[in-house]
């Protein structure tokens, strides 16, 4: 059933109760999963009711609330300030230097209608692309919810990606317009970032602006007619502006994401469905009270965990959140706890690599503060490890908190399987379930389900309202990544390996194919290597992901140098740590190496195919496996002898 079609139509008291979901709806939700999608979609304002729930009639394209009608950014801003809510704060921001800014949702909506109206003056009209690099301020919410506004999708890019994996994002969406920061602080320091943009968009001349936040009031390049001070441009514009309603499949952003062939992949996500499941999953998951709980979702913006858990999925249930711009270690490691403590942080939703990374300074540390608010703990990015899982509970939870372990990808725009607070006793390490309305298997290669205790591929065979539409531009590439190899089942492949445990419970395994995790961020080993042999030293190169008890995977590099190479050759330090600055430059800081080894071979089929597999127990410092395989065996003794003989390593 669809809403009513008059204006602005939404459920009975959408945000005062906890969701009917929280308290069990798992079998109303699989009985009729298209009358429980239009309940979660009820609870936003439709100025055009639906037509169809899902028309999956050109499958693996879905279009979900067909014939709907929304705006994004009035249903994360507007509403709650017409309902009588523009008092309650939407952000607790934090500066990494220490400055503060208070925004409620009524400054939300004055700023948001600010930047629409710049963005207009810019001659932007519905459906261009606008691309985005910016710290953890608030214009970079501002940015995004002002183009949701307008129809303009966004691509945000991570803040610490290089001026190359920038570039390459905005030619693909062919963004008209870049908004960016004269710099960021990281770890007390001011950073340049504008410079960084500048070098992206040399050779781009389809942008025609760029948009400069003043953030560390440092000096930088300035190209007359293109650039424009975001303090001279958007704080002189009128702060009302009426939002155009977009129909449910209008484009709402694209992410880029690794892809197995070194080739980011524009994911497109649409409006409707994206922000149905991306509130329904935020307050489902998180059992949050908009009335009384304080959020806090320690992911960048330039992760969909940022998008659909710092913006969409909390603003839409206006939520009171903490937003922070720094590193969790700057001015002292007790940061995090010291922002918790003040602000009575409620939900608290981080990678495991920060719980390690927390582990690894000491209990002592959160020990110091009050952490008594808290009511739920979130991971996300990667498969939480038991002991990492114990630990988060016990120290920052204070043994009381539940964990809720969520599993999702930039392709499925929100949460999938994760355990729900008050239901089945947790498991340390397991995302355990589907949610409510969420449809996965793990299954053989042949798409048959697996039996409990067995491992197979994580595979989803129901459409979700949140899922991706496709990769932008290259309908192939969507068809091929996502379905092709379970295409006669109809189901969408992860890239995740799974096993059921005994309970029928999943456990998630990791990547299956060759894309690397790496502190919950994918980085495929095509790019890597592509970056490695960019460099005139480098002849040939492999990457694998070795297992890293603080980021879960680590990156390690095999490189054969060019013959006639001086010094470096013999695999020296000075070498390894060009090639580590190297890749950090072409791709950005998070892709840099743990490890480079110079090697006289690589291990090879008789095809040619790189056998990664035995790198990796390389990496992994096991024993080899099976080298029967390999056009020559002898390899394998070449490598180990050179690494006993000392190749130098960096950690």
């Amino acid at each position: 059933m669809s809403p009513r079609s008059d204006h602005h139509t939404t459920a009975d008291n959408p945000l005062t109760a906890r969701d009917d979901a929280a308290s069990g709806p798992a079998e109303p939700a699989a009985a009729d999963r298209m009358a429980f999608w239009a309940q979660q979609a009820g609870r936003l304002d439709w100025e055009t009711g639906w037509d169809e729930v899902l028309d999956w009639s050109d499958a693996p394209f879905a279009r979900w609330f067909t014939g709907g009608k929304l705006n994004v950014a009035h249903n994360c801003v507007d509403r709650h300030v017409e309902a009588g809510h523009g008092d309650q704060v939407a952000f607790h921001w934090e500066g990494e230097p220490g400055d503060t800014r208070t925004i409620t949702y009524a400054d939300l909506r004055r700023e948001v209608c600010k930047t629409a109206n710049a963005l207009l003056s810019l001659g932007l009209t519905a459906g261009d692309r606008v691309a985005l690099q910016l710290p953890m301020i608030p214009e970079a919410v501002f940015a995004m919810l002002a183009c949701a506004r307008l129809g303009l999708p966004h691509s945000v890019v991570f803040g610490g990606f290089s001026p190359a994996a920038l570039q390459s994002r905005i030619e693909d969406a062919d963004a008209r317009l870049l908004i960016t920061s004269d710099g960021q602080y990281r770890r007390g320091r001011a950073e340049a970032m504008k410079a960084n943009t500048d070098e992206a968009i040399r050779d781009t001349p389809g942008v025609e602006h760029v948009l400069v936040v003043r953030r560390t009031g440092g000096d930088v390049p300035w190209t007359e007619g293109r650039d424009l001070w975001w303090h001279d441009v958007v704080d002189a514009q009128p702060d009302a502006h009426t939002p155009e309603a977009f129909d449910a499949e209008h484009p709402l952003f694209i992410l880029y994401t690794s892809g197995t062939t070194g080739r980011p992949k524009g994911i497109l996500h649409t409006s409707g469905g994206y922000l149905t499941q991306a509130a329904y999953t935020h307050r489902t998951v998180f059992d949050l009270d908009p009335d009384t709980d304080v959020y806090w979702c320690t992911a960048d913006i330039g992760w969909i965990t940022g998008h659909s858990y710092i913006v969409y999925g909390p603003l839409a249930n206006r939520t009171t959140s903490v937003m922070y711009e720094g590193t969790p270690n700057t001015p002292h490691e007790g940061r995090h706890f010291e922002i918790i403590e003040k602000y009575r942080v409620s939900a608290y939703y981080t990678a495991p690599t920060l719980v390690r990374t927390f582990m690894k300074w000491g209990e002592s540390i959160p020990a110091r503060y009050d952490l008594s608010s808290i009511d739920v703990l979130g991971s996300v990015g990667e498969p939480i490890n038991p002991e990492a899982w114990r630990w988060y509970r016990e120290h920052i939870g204070g043994n009381r908190a539940p964990v809720v372990d969520t599993w999702w990808q930039t392709e499925t725009g929100a949460v999938m399987i994760a355990p729900l607070p008050g239901g089945p006793a947790a498991k340390p390490g397991s995302a355990q379930t589907p949610l409510p309305g969420i449809s996965a298997k793990v299954v053989d290669d042949q798409g048959r389900e697996v039996g409990k205790g067995e491992s197979g591929y994580l595979v989803l065979d129901q459409p979700w309202p949140s899922m991706l539409r496709g990769v932008w531009g290259d309908e192939e590439r969507y068809r091929e990544t996502y379905w092709s190899r379970f295409a006669r089942h109809g189901y969408y492949f992860a890239g995740d390996g799974a096993r059921y445990d005994d309970d029928g419970d999943i456990w998630l395994l990791g990547r299956v194919d060759d894309v690397m995790n790496v502190s919950g961020h994918r980085i495929s080993t095509a790019e890597v290597e592509s970056a490695l042999v960019s460099h005139p030293a480098v002849a040939e190169a492999a990457v694998v992901g070795a297992s890293d008890a603080t980021t879960g995977q680590a990156i390690v590099a095999f490189v054969i140098l060019r013959g006639g190479t001086d010094g470096p050759a013999a695999g020296g330090e000075e070498v390894v740590a060009t090639l580590r600055e190297h890749v950090a430059g072409e791709i950005g800081p998070i892709a840099k190496p743990r490890q480079v080894m110079v090697v006289p071979e690589l291990p090879k089929t008789r095809s040619g195919k790189i056998m990664r597999r035995l790198l990796r127990d390389v990496a992994e410092n096991r024993e080899v496996g099976d080298v029967t395989t390999l056009a020559d065996a002898s390899v394998m003794d070449l490598i180990n002898a050179g690494l006993t003989s000392g190749s130098p390593r960096a950690d």
